[in-house]
């Protein structure tokens, strides 16, 4: 094991290498939250499939595959499609606003006073998607070290939270590109052949396993669905993945460079199922199909290789929780500290807008870690996230973008009653029912639909500066310029 633990040490150490290489060119606000709005089609590719796909899609996929066959690429598959969707329909028009969050983007769309309210409901999405993340370098570095559950939370985590502080979306983008290289190589090219070797070939796999276990759809239908609307729909308005968004270089590169990326997604969808199957032959009566992923690593690979694919599980684990941080911390405070602070403490002195954004990534980063050594249970904390999500702000996100006649309190309507549903549901039928987002989502596109045609449409002028910003005719932001070392 000490070639696998030597590997391991170096990717770690190299991850506070970038973040300290980030540091150097995060210099402004715009270099800091979305890496000067400057990435090309390659990167932008790169760390968009690194933030999607985490530990839930690659330890979480493979526990799938091992339990459903190759049916259980489904959830995977519609993370792919919603980034498909979002890139293909969304992204060129979300990539011209040139803002930092989605509630901006509802400022400018209704008016104003939509965006405290819809940063509190984002800003738990994305809090709880971080801390599901953490919780996951204890099953990595349980298998790697016999590690501690705690130590190994705060470890994992301690490194994620000071590159990304050191350098913000920049650090972020550099390591995100190595952890998609190392995710490649380690579970595509390396961990998918060899376990379908180790379990004798399809042939075999097809001999061993019941039928149900090749059929595309032998997961059920209605949890197709409900992967749909949770993860297709919550692709295409989480603050994670609207802030990888920002940081293409142009709607051309959001448009194709998240198309590369979703078409990846696909590709690694039942590259996961596949190996959960093959575990399935090779070890037919796991204590937990989660276990699945670890086993087949510790078990059928070379010194070396399993020690690169185990840092391939990291790479996952640290690209989402990274992302998911950097959101959660620009939500805090451009969406509900900053608002605040207007309120309560008016002032037009100037402050070190870098400086703030880094200290707000160093808070959120430890209340991270605080949340997740005191949680367990991952699947329940981020179906809240995502129920929370998708049932309070998807349709006033939508409906903003393709429907004119929708007004600001048809957008707060829809958030306050998709939110208390989904919130109530939960409490009533169970946080994993499929009832909170099903009855949330129409409810929520209830409201608004009614409270919009209630009210007043949103001003012309609003309508107008919104339509500028659309087509990227906006002059270009007092925030966005560049800032030169001193």
């Amino acid at each position: 094991m000490a070639v696998d633990y030597t590997v391991i040490v170096v990717y770690l150490a190299g991850m506070l290498v970038m973040g300290w290489w980030g540091m150097r060119r995060a210099r402004s606000k715009s270099e800091f939250l979305v890496a000067g709005r400057r990435l090309g089609p390659a990167m932008y590719s790169g760390t968009m499939a690194a933030i999607v796909l985490g530990g839930a899609s690659t330890i979480g996929g493979v526990g799938l595959g091992y339990q459903y066959g190759l049916s259980g690429a489904w959830m995977v598959f519609t993370i792919g499609l919603g980034l498909l969707a979002l890139s293909v329909f969304f992204s060129a028009r979300i990539a011209r606003l040139k803002v930092y969050t989605v509630s901006e983007m509802l400022d400018l769309r209704y008016g104003g006073r939509a965006g405290v309210i819809s940063g509190v409901v984002m800003w738990a999405y994305t809090l709880m998607l971080a801390v599901t993340s953490t919780i996951a370098y204890a099953t990595i570095f349980d298998v790697l070290f016999d590690m501690n559950r705690t130590v190994a939370i705060v470890l994992g985590g301690s490194i994620v939270v000071a590159y990304s502080t050191l350098g913000g979306m920049w650090s972020i983008t550099l390591t995100d590109m190595v952890q998609f290289v190392v995710k490649t190589v380690g579970v595509l090219l390396l961990l998918l052949p060899i376990a379908v070797v180790k379990a004798g070939g399809f042939s075999e796999m097809k001999a061993q396993l019941p039928t149900e276990y090749f059929d595309p759809l032998g997961i059920g239908g209605e949890t197709i669905f409900t992967y749909v609307l949770i993860y297709t729909f919550g692709m295409l308005i989480g603050q994670d993945i609207w802030q990888r968004v920002f940081t293409a270089r142009s709607d051309r590169t959001a448009k194709w460079g998240g198309t590369v990326a979703g078409t990846y997604c696909l590709v690694y969808a039942l590259a996961g199922a596949v190996i959960g199957t093959a575990a399935k032959v090779l070890y037919p009566k796991l204590g937990s199909a989660d276990d699945a992923f670890a086993t087949i690593v510790k078990d059928e690979l070379p010194v070396g290789v399993r020690g690169l694919v185990l840092a391939a599980a990291l790479a996952a684990v640290m690209s989402t929780s990274s992302g998911a941080l950097i959101a959660c911390a620009t939500v805090a405070n451009n969406d509900i500290w900053s608002r605040l602070r207007g309120v309560v403490r008016p002032s037009e002195e100037q402050h070190d807008e870098v400086k703030g954004n880094r200290a707000f990534i160093l808070l959120m980063g430890l209340a991270v870690i605080g949340t997740a050594i005191a949680l367990n249970n991952v699947v329940e904390a981020l179906t809240v996230a995502y129920n929370l999500l998708v049932g309070g702000l998807l349709v006033p996100i939508l409906g903003g973008l393709l429907w004119r006649r929708g007004t600001v309190q048809g957008a707060l309507a829809s958030v306050v009653v998709g939110g208390v549903t989904v919130s109530v549901l939960m409490a009533t039928h169970g946080i994993l029912a499929n009832e909170p987002v099903y009855y949330g989502l129409l409810s929520s596109l209830a409201a608004y639909v009614a409270v919009s045609l209630m009210t007043r449409p949103t001003e012309a002028a609003v309508l107008a500066a919104w339509h500028e910003r659309l087509a990227g005719r906006d002059p270009e932001l007092v925030s966005e310029a560049v800032s030169t070392p001193q």
